[in-house]
């Protein structure tokens, strides 16, 4: 057997292993197709997730039915404005040993998990929101001074409410920036919602079993990093992070008008890790430009900041990333000859 089929088969196996995921996920919720391909494939290159929508759409269910698909430790952290640092983390707590001895002893929060459920996270004040930087960035806590590893797989899959009500906090970038996608969730259509009535509304329940587990989530991780990034498809996916740039080499009119600040290198490092599921989902061992446009938007949306003439004229930025992916072009001069 050559190791070209050997690639081909396991590029069949995980596009297998992923739909047997997709399938229980589906179960629970209807329709939403790319952000239930938006979530997994987060859940297989080890990033985090931002879910946004307007109430009611069924966003938490989502993770819920994930959660319950794998076999993995869940918790769910309800945000609320006072919600306090060491209730997500944990704390030292006194105790008193049976020789009446008193002594601390750090009591685990909920981010102690595999899956963590952040839920309607921009309620929370931003001291709140920055105790997840780090769970988030290196998979640890620190408390008291010491350091506290979690145990892997661990994602949060975090949902917000855009509608600007009393008691809510934006994000900030620096946060944002450490969500691997943004999904925007939105209204069903009519099939949809009419198939949302007859599963709520009568004696039905789904019945989502757990077909995957931690260890094999990982195995997958590391299948997804060995999947090929040629040289030129490389070169795009830096030239339109670097498009995102105002007044730098590769901005873009639309860039100078409205962008005030661009994407971090995390863009780049989403989208070849994005682009590299849809690959193998594809059965291909090789990343291509069709992958690049189709995970461009979840990949950056949350992290190109726009400025004020963008708020002043309601321009939202999928429509600045969408003008990015007409004005850049695939190969440059330089790579085609």
């Amino acid at each position: 057997m050559t190791d070209n089929q050997t690639m081909e088969q396991r590029a069949e196996r995980f596009a297998e292993r992923y739909r047997a995921v997709h399938d229980q996920i589906s179960r629970a919720i209807v329709g939403h197709d790319d952000v239930i391909h938006g979530v997994l494939t987060c859940l297989f290159v080890g990033g985090h997730c931002l879910l946004e929508g307007v109430p009611g759409l069924g966003k938490t269910l989502l993770v819920r039915s994930l959660a319950r698909a794998l076999g993995l430790k869940f918790s769910r952290i309800q945000f609320t404005p006072d919600l306090m640092p060491a209730d997500i983390l944990g704390t030292n707590m006194v105790l008193e040993s049976a020789e009446g001895k008193r002594y601390f002893e750090f009591q685990k929060g909920p981010i102690f998990t595999q899956i963590c459920l952040a839920d309607e996270i921009n309620r929370a004040t931003p001291k709140t929101q920055s105790a997840m930087l780090e769970t988030m960035q290196e998979g640890t806590v620190t408390a008291a001074g010491h350091t506290y590893e979690l145990e892997k797989p661990f994602f949060v899959m975090a949902t917000q409410n855009p509608i600007e009500q009393e008691g809510t906090y934006p994000l900030p970038e620096a946060q944002l920036d450490r969500f691997f996608f943004k999904l925007v969730v939105g209204y069903s259509g009519k099939d949809d919602l009419s198939e949302i009535i007859n599963r709520t509304t009568r004696n039905q329940r789904a019945e989502i079993e757990p077909v995957m587990e931690g260890a094999e989530i990982i195995d997958w991780q590391n299948l997804v990093r060995e999947v090929i990034l040629a040289p030129h498809v490389q070169d795009y996916i830096v030239r339109m992070v670097l498009s995102t740039h105002p007044e730098g080499p590769y901005a873009k009119p639309v860039t100078n008008k409205y962008v005030r600040w661009g994407s971090s290198p995390r863009g780049a490092q989403t989208i070849v890790l994005a682009s590299k599921v849809r690959a193998l989902l594809e059965g291909r061992y090789n990343v291509s430009f069709e992958d690049v446009r189709r995970v461009f938007l979840p990949a950056m949306r949350h992290r190109v900041l726009l400025n004020f003439e963008a708020q002043a004229e309601a321009i939202e930025p999928d429509q600045v990333l969408l003008d990015l992916l007409e004005a850049v072009p695939e190969k440059t001069e330089e790579l085609a000859a």
